[in-house]
């Protein structure tokens, strides 16, 4: 069931609910429903171990272990998993820092590239019909939404 479904459906009732609720629910579900497919799509990683992927793909250079979990936004126990996952895989390389010997430093194997390149068409396809009528204004306000969000998130803590 997607998400329209489920609003259409009698088994919930939204009904007074406050938005910013509901739009907390709505951003958890599509996160579960997105993984579902992401992970459905690429056999030889999931979702998560893509998207270390891609943030270490983002880095200047080789980010270390803390780095890439302030950039996922998750736990330094959970990354480090993510990436012993994908170093098994031959996705990445973990070495220690040359200057600091506390520092794991992280980078993508020429493996991994190559099965970037390889899947580059698929994954375009995929965003192209996953963002199909949304609109650049439309992002441009969803970023700056879910950014703000956070922004008020970390004040809490």
């Amino acid at each position: 069931m997607n998400i329209k479904e489920v609003i259409r459906s009698d088994k919930v009732d939204f009904t007074g609910m406050e938005l910013s609720y509901f739009l907390l629910g709505l951003l958890s579900a599509f996160d579960n429903r997105f993984q579902a497919v992401a992970d459905s799509t690429m056999k030889e990683v999931s979702w998560k171990q893509f998207f270390a992927i891609i943030c270490i793909n983002l880095c200047k250079d080789r980010p270390t272990v803390k780095e890439l979990a302030e950039i996922m936004g998750s736990s330094h126990q959970n990354v480090k998993q993510i990436l012993l996952k994908l170093e098994k895989k031959g996705f990445v390389n973990i070495t220690v820092d040359e200057n600091d010997k506390r520092k794991q430093r992280i980078e993508l194997t020429d493996y991994c590239r190559n099965f970037c390149e390889q899947n580059d068409e698929l994954t375009i396809n995929i965003m192209k019909k996953m963002f199909d009528g949304v609109s650049v204004e439309q992002l441009q306000v969803t970023i700056q939404t879910i950014i703000q969000i956070e922004d008020n998130l970390k004040n809490l803590a």
